[in-house]
């Protein structure tokens, strides 16, 4: 039982240090850009975009002619 009144005042305690922590990080906009963050880990600082190119022409793979 005395190791219920030692546990029971420092879970309460890291639960608000918890919740302390939860709402500074929400004060200090923490979670203004979710979606920006996500985007940026999938490119990097370089890449550029492909530029839109003609499509190549299609070959005919249907007719029996074989070429040498």
């Amino acid at each position: 039982m005395s190791v219920l009144a030692l546990l029971i005042p420092v879970t309460l305690a890291m639960g608000a240090l918890g919740l302390v922590a939860f709402f500074w990080s929400l004060r200090n906009g923490q979670y203004e850009d979710l979606t920006g963050d996500a985007e940026r880990i999938l490119f990097d600082a370089h890449d550029t975009p492909l530029s839109p190119t003609r499509a190549a022409p299609r070959r005919d793979t249907t007719s029996k002619e074989t070429t040498r």
